[in-house]
């Protein structure tokens, strides 16, 4: 009964919030309209990184990577080939997804802490590369002038904050959809499993290796997706939109959110970034040190949103849990599998 009534509470504050973001544009200004359009690109980066870290269990600091592949391969299509929605957003979802797939042998097999130095890594060096390409990224002044994207063949253009707006929520309310309903299938079963016991699911016989490749990709994908949905918002980008901060932020948001829950990191991610946006008005220079303060902070009072995710969280020579004393919810995804 308890557990019906919670999940009836949480279904009535998912409506409200969905409701909220809906009629949001027509209750604030053009300018805080265009910053909800940019938070909700970043909040559907940290839909990747949840997906990573709190359901396959690897935590990531480079999510920001297959982001801005996705951005920058959605700008120059639009600038030079198709100003269409659909296309810009496959591309930009094919452009996250191989270089994500190009860094599995790097992250896949990793463990530990190793997997945020390897993720961090590979974040900085796309950070890089895109400052250094200016033929093709424009280098450190980034792309200018994108043109405004129309949804579909036929539509007119997206030409003011609030239509952008409600482009994004609609693409990443579809996508965040379709991550839920696939956590629900036997693959989310068999990532959930081998986040808490991978010992005992690789006995069983699953590909363990296979399965987190798989989700390494989809994670990607939706990165790259988020970076359509910023250039859409800004119809500007540059190196400078995917730093270390702002991985730093996403993992704090999933934080925050609880690292295992998809809708939870989508609320957490959004509200940190609200917060660093409103911050940077209000402490001009300061903000990051609040935002530090306040990282170290979560870290430390919340730290059951870091051992969800304890599987691959735990250091490579760290003793493993006692076979006959696993925990309860391992012993409830690993027979949810084997049903």
């Amino acid at each position: 009964m308890r557990g019906e009534v919670i999940r009836r509470v949480r279904g009535g504050i998912a409506a409200l919030v969905l409701v909220g973001l809906v009629v949001a544009p027509w209750v604030v200004d053009d300018y805080t309209t265009a910053i909800l359009a940019r938070t909700l690109a970043l909040a559907l980066v940290g839909v990747s990184v949840a997906l990573l870290t709190g359901v396959a269990g690897m935590p990531t600091l480079g999510q920001t990577a297959p982001y801005a592949a996705g951005a920058y391969a959605c700008a120059v299509v639009g600038s030079r080939v198709s100003n269409v929605g659909v296309v810009q957003l496959v591309v930009a979802a094919a452009a996250g997804a191989l270089l994500a797939a190009l860094t599995v042998p790097l992250v896949v097999h990793a463990r530990g802490v190793i997997v945020l130095m390897i993720t961090l890594a590979i974040g900085e060096l796309v950070v890089i590369v895109l400052g250094r390409w200016r033929s093709v990224t424009g280098g450190t002044d980034g792309l200018a002038g994108i043109p405004p994207v129309r949804p579909f063949w036929g539509l007119p253009a997206l030409a003011n904050d609030q239509a952008r707006y409600l482009y994004a929520l609609v693409v990443v309310a579809m996508l965040v959809g379709a991550v839920l309903v696939l956590l629900r299938t036997r693959a989310g079963l068999v990532l959930r499993a081998g986040r808490d016991d991978e010992t005992r699911l690789r006995a069983s016989g699953h590909r363990v290796a296979l399965h987190l490749s798989g989700a390494h990709i989809a994670a990607g994908a939706i990165a790259g997706a988020a970076g359509s949905l910023l250039v859409v918002a800004q119809q500007y980008i540059s190196p400078a939109d995917f730093g270390f901060d702002t991985s730093a932020l996403l993992l704090l948001g999933v934080v925050i959110g609880g690292t295992a829950s998809v809708g939870g990191a989508l609320v957490g991610a959004a509200l940190v970034i609200a917060v660093r946006d409103w911050l940077f008005g209000v402490l001009p220079g300061h903000a990051p040190l609040v935002l530090g303060a306040l990282f170290v902070a979560t870290v430390y009072l919340l730290p059951t949103g870091v051992n969800r995710a304890r599987g691959r969280l735990r250091p490579p020579n760290a003793p493993a849990p006692q076979p006959d004393q696993p925990a309860a919810h391992d012993q409830t995804t690993v027979a949810e599998l084997h049903r």
